[in-house]
């Protein structure tokens, strides 16, 4: 706000100064108030669409007991950390279990601890008996609706600084062509002895 104030009534002020003082007091504006709407618009719609993922998931997945048939041979361990992941840790069991429907699947599955054939583990499935990740947890989704909010309100804030920025940078080119017509205007010789000026 200093800066527009600054520029009002000085003798000196050009237009360019008066024009590039208003873009800064608008984009200030612009994110001061469009960032926090952005953070709070987003992460609501996120937030309404996780939750019915919640939903959907925690009535369409099951926690079901499964028997272990028999051991998988384990594959080796990667040594390379960028392309090793959690299924490394897990080890791998063709396992039995009954669908909701009622038939019994029988599929090599994750168990979360060493077993031998016969133990019982528990694991998540779909309706039709497919083994699938556990479901969504609210918290989770409340974390990933903030991130999302945190994530356009960032987005907004560099979009108005990078649009201010771009309106500075077309002031400053047009100024700069103003005084490059004025020191034409001015003459070569401007200020030296015995030339008129």
């Amino acid at each position: 706000m200093a800066g527009v104030w600054r520029w009002w009534r000085n003798p000196l002020r050009r237009r360019t100064d008066l024009f590039e003082s208003w873009v800064a007091l608008l984009a200030a504006l612009f994110i001061a108030v469009g960032a926090p709407a952005a953070v709070l618009t987003v992460a609501s719609l996120v937030q309404d669409s996780l939750a019915q993922t919640v939903r959907a998931q925690n009535e369409h997945r099951h926690l079901v007991p499964a028997t272990v048939v028999r051991l998988l041979k384990q594959p080796p361990v990667d040594p390379d950390p960028e392309t090793s992941s959690a299924r490394d840790a897990r080890h791998r069991v063709v396992a039995a279990w009954t669908a909701p429907d009622g038939s019994v699947n029988t599929r090599p599955v994750g168990a979360p601890r060493a077993v031998t054939p016969g133990d019982r583990f528990r694991i998540w499935i779909d309706d039709h008996g497919r083994p699938v990740n556990r479901p969504m947890d609210e918290s989770a989704a409340a974390s990933h609706a903030a991130l999302a909010g945190v994530g356009a309100g960032a987005l907004t804030a560099g979009l108005v600084e990078g649009a201010r920025r771009l309106a500075v940078w077309r002031i400053l080119h047009r100024r700069y062509a103003e005084w490059d017509r004025a020191w034409e205007r001015a003459g070569q010789d401007w200020g030296r002895t015995g030339t008129g000026s």
